[in-house]
């Protein structure tokens, strides 16, 4: 008997098959005539590197993630976080970079013709502000924070989330969040680019837009079953959550020294921010944990790294080596309390997306405002530290407009699929676990030996999951 399909069911692949033969018809360009020399081959090399880092950085957010939640949920929370990387990664080609990166319109959005399906990306000139890679080994490199940057917000919405609704998400929020806020911030006509905001690497662009984006979510699809009966749920699997760490903190140098678009020192000098600051946050959050009267864990060190990682993304290229510390060491603080007191309120943020990401990407561009100094990059500015509050004044006001917009939007697109699809999964479906009613795959899967009654008995490990 052939199993009935719905059109909610059909979409998905009619969109992906129309987009598909509408890419026949797009002209085959060359790629562009370096006559000028103008290309660095160690630059293009780097960059190349670089970019196939920040991927990799996909795959260890869903370990990170993975790990950490309830076993039955542990194959849902990943895939959702790995899918972003289909989603976006034909998204960005078809329009996505047109409009972060296309001619602006007005300094707020990209003219959604100017790369439409890549048309004069492998023909064009290089981008502006990287003149020595070709445009297209800038676009990709582009698109990997755009594909991680709604993996980030899955960490909030878990464990109840319809992944239908969530990979309509993905679309709305790369299209009407992310290219907006990496046009005003990264495009040279974009409005805060031109108010002199820094963002060196996706402060405000990728951390900022996904807490908020998190914040939006877990508000609107409201509380867990578990949460609104205080049970405790220890984490899948600790490993994977380090594994998850070692593959973030690799891939993050990617990340921020490849910012700088180029093989140069102001890259080595991001490279280093990003080490120290993620190393004396995991030890700040480690031993503040301990103030608090808890033992020192690998979990702890974990969340703090990455919470260092992300607070030192705007200002990796702009901060000397030293004030790395300062800011990884405060990033911990601030993102550890938030956490503390979110944990005695009802918002059922599930792997604290909006203190660690959210707040942190807030620090770090407070910390960009406070602390830059142009000793370390001419192209940027003196913080307030070094006598200049307007630098810093400038940085709040564009936090402030950054914050409301991403919240907002969000908030907005979550309403809107949960007003056309049903966002959540049932009561029934979550309390069965997500991968076994959204995917029909399992942890664990075989047979394991149990103790039961005095016996040993051979049970099926799936079954073992829910208990």
């Amino acid at each position: 008997m052939i199993k009935k399909i719905s059109a909610r069911q059909i979409a998905p692949f009619l969109i992906l098959a129309g987009v598909a033969i509408a890419s026949l018809f797009i002209p085959a360009a060359s790629n562009f005539e370096d006559k000028a020399g103008v290309y660095n081959s160690a630059d293009i090399a780097w960059i190349i590197v670089a970019t196939a880092l920040v991927f990799l950085m996909t795959p260890g957010l869903a370990f990170f993630y993975g790990g950490m939640v309830h076993r039955k949920n542990v194959i849902s929370t990943m895939m959702k976080s790995v899918v972003a990387a289909g989603i976006v990664g034909v998204l960005w080609v078809v329009v996505g970079f047109s409009l972060a990166f296309g001619k602006s319109v007005g300094g707020f959005i990209g003219d959604p013709s100017t790369f439409l399906f890549f048309k004069d990306v492998t023909s064009g000139a290089p981008w502006s502000l990287a003149p020595s890679i070709p445009l297209a080994l800038f676009a990709l490199f582009q698109m990997m924070f755009a594909i991680i940057t709604p993996g980030l917000v899955v960490g909030a919405v878990a464990e109840r989330i319809r992944f239908t609704s969530y990979i309509l998400f993905t679309v709305m929020f790369s299209l009407l969040v992310y290219a907006p806020l990496a046009h005003w911030s990264w495009h040279p006509d974009g409005f805060l680019f031109k108010w002199g905001v820094l963002d060196f690497a996706g402060g405000t662009v990728v951390h900022i837009s996904a807490g908020c984006a998190a914040l939006a979510g877990a508000l609107v699809l409201k509380r867990r079953i578990v949460h609104k009966e205080q049970k405790e749920i220890p984490p899948a699997n600790v490993p994977y959550v380090l594994i998850g760490t070692g593959l973030l903190w690799f891939g993050w140098f990617g990340f921020n020294a490849g910012s700088s678009l180029g093989a140069n020192a102001l890259s080595v000098s991001a490279f280093a921010t990003t080490n120290t600051a993620a190393a004396a946050a995991g030890l700040s959050w480690m031993f503040f944990d301990v103030l608090r009267g808890k033992k020192p864990s690998v979990l702890g060190f974990c969340i703090g790294a990455v919470v260092g990682l992300v607070a030192i993304t705007p200002a990796a290229g702009f901060v000397a080596i030293p004030q790395s510390i300062f800011v990884g060491v405060v990033a911990a603080i601030i993102s550890n309390i938030a956490v503390y007191y979110k944990q005695k309120s009802k918002l059922d943020d599930t792997l604290d997306v909006f203190p660690c990401h959210g707040i942190g990407g807030m620090v770090g561009m407070l910390m960009t405002g406070l602390l830059a100094t142009k000793a370390v990059n001419a192209a940027g500015n003196d913080g307030w530290f070094y006598g200049n509050f307007e630098f810093f004044f400038t940085q709040v006001k564009a936090l402030l407009i950054v914050v409301s917009y991403s919240f907002a939007m969000s908030y907005g697109i979550f309403r809107f699929i949960n007003f056309i699809l049903p966002l959540r999964v049932t009561e029934e479906e979550e309390v069965l676990g997500l991968d076994a009613t959204q995917h029909n795959e399992k942890y664990l899967q075989g047979t394991l030996l149990v103790a039961k009654n005095g016996q040993m008995k051979e049970e099926e490990a799936s079954e073992l999951i829910s208990e």
